[in-house]
């Protein structure tokens, strides 16, 4: 019984770290800052490294893990590897946590792994519960618009999977706004539990601003998760002396590139780190912030390759208010 109160009462503080918000007007709770699995969980990563970040974000009250079928490399690893962690190291607190997957993207060779189609999203999931050691996510996202299945059996397919137990909720990442609409209307039909968007959006990318995303999530009433809000490291200040040999510019590649770099994109970061300092903020702090500030996101997802990178990302939430003015030059810039 000492054991289990010690551990109730670590549980209890946990919650005290960031502040937790309403999923749309759905009945969860998402942490403010999320963790996200897209890089630095793959068969590439160093395992032991994996498990310091998964028991700092949770030890500082982020609950939520945000995976797809296809993160790695290879693709299917990111899950595979956070599945041992949940089974050796995790298991005791499942409740505790939310965990999310998708399926949309090139998965498996022939024409039945990948888009959007019902055979193709329930068998994804199948592997990716596999994969992961649960009998069930909490939620599954369908990861891209398919313009070729029709739009009522992708709808129908998440559904019916949350209707077998294999998932708790369901969300669309990468939906513009009319297509978030239309999907809406068709889940809403079937009474499925569709909770949450999750689109990039940062500083340097509005693209939900002005494919009417943003707006129409708030108006149906539904969460949003940015990924990307720092551009891949691009506001950060890590850039502002030259490439370190450890970035990811130079040991991956595949997101970020050399020529990303401009000297116009440079001097957008140097103005924007100024302002931050300005805030009493890191430049990371202040771009987490500014997606945070009018409460229409629900949730940020961080990526990590260090422990202090999550601590230092959730100092963002010690200020979301900007001035009119910030918000001026910020646009400006």
């Amino acid at each position: 019984m000492k054991g289990e109160l010690s551990m109730y009462q670590a549980s209890e503080s946990r919650y005290e770290t960031i502040p937790y918000h309403r999923c749309g007007d759905s009945g969860l709770l998402l942490p403010a800052v999320s963790l996200g699995f897209w890089h630095n969980f793959g068969d590439t990563a160093s395992y032991e490294n994996m498990k310091k970040l998964c028991f700092t974000a949770f030890d500082h009250g982020i609950t939520h893990f945000d995976l797809a079928n296809n993160y790695g490399p290879e693709p299917g690893s990111a899950e595979k590897n956070l599945g041992l962690i949940l089974r050796d190291e995790l298991s005791a607190y499942r409740d505790e946590l939310i965990i999310s997957t998708k399926a949309g993207y090139d998965m498996w060779p022939g024409p039945y792994g990948n888009w959007g189609s019902r055979k193709y999203l329930i068998a994804s999931l199948d592997q990716s519960l596999k994969r992961l050691g649960l009998d069930y996510v909490d939620i599954f996202y369908h990861h891209r618009m398919d313009p070729e299945t029709p739009l009522e059996e992708t709808m129908e397919a998440l559904a019916q999977i949350v209707r077998s137990g294999k998932a708790l909720y369901v969300g669309l990442s990468n939906y513009n706004g009319e297509k978030l609409s239309q999907a809406e209307a068709i889940l809403k039909e079937l009474h499925c539990p569709f909770i949450i968007n999750q689109n990039r959006y940062s500083i340097f990318d509005r693209t939900i601003e002005q494919n009417g995303l943003k707006e129409t999530a708030a108006k149906l009433h539904k969460g949003i998760i940015a990924f990307s809000p720092l551009a891949q490291g691009l506001l950060t200040d890590r850039y502002l002396h030259g490439i370190p040999e450890d970035s990811r510019i130079r040991t991956d590649g595949r997101f970020l590139k050399e020529n990303a770099l401009t000297e116009e994109r440079l001097e957008q970061i140097r103005r924007l780190n100024k302002l931050a300092a300005e805030r009493g903020q890191t430049l990371a702090e202040m771009a987490l912030a500014w997606i945070l500030r009018d409460g229409v996101v629900t949730s940020v997802l961080i990526g990590a390759s260090r422990p202090e990178q999550i601590l230092d990302n959730i100092k963002a939430l010690e200020n979301t208010h900007f001035t009119e003015e910030e918000l001026r030059i910020i646009d400006h810039i």
